[in-house]
């Protein structure tokens, strides 16, 4: 037996939902809409190339998810290259985002999408901003619920 990789990451929403979420992956990560078989219950696929990474599913009543998020998912981790880039990116769309930058594990991004998934992007210490020192850490990772 052998684990050979992430096949995807399956979020749950409101039908309501749908086209908020579908907008701000296209925007923040360039992923697109694609082939989702015909299942029981809303939702759609969101592909990376030919790759359904994300699968969206509206299973749960309208106000179930906040801005908390109250979901049995904390996060979904991403390895990026280009920092720079990605955090002005970000900055365009107006989206809200905290940072880190851990000595020998990265320079991080954190956001949350339209439904409060927590999204984190990890970047190269090299990559890291001059204005994030290494040993700064975002809010999140020192708050406790």
């Amino acid at each position: 037996m052998k684990l050979e990789g992430l096949l995807h990451l399956n979020i749950r929403c409101s039908k309501a939902d749908l086209p908020k979420i579908e907008k701000f992956y296209g925007e923040v990560m360039g992923l697109r809409k694609g082939y989702r078989p015909n299942f029981n219950n809303e939702g759609l696929w969101l592909y990376l190339g030919d790759e359904p990474i994300i699968h969206v599913g509206a299973r749960v009543a309208e106000g179930f998810l906040s801005e908390k998020h109250n979901g049995s998912v904390d996060h979904m981790a991403f390895r990026m290259k280009g920092a720079s880039e990605f955090r002005n990116h970000v900055r365009k769309l107006g989206i809200v985002f905290e940072e880190q930058n851990v000595p020998e594990a990265g320079y991080q991004i954190f956001l949350r999408d339209p439904i409060g998934t927590v999204l984190e992007f990890n970047f190269p210490n090299a990559e890291a901003p001059e204005d994030i020192k290494s040993g700064t850490m975002a809010p999140r990772t020192r708050a406790t619920v």
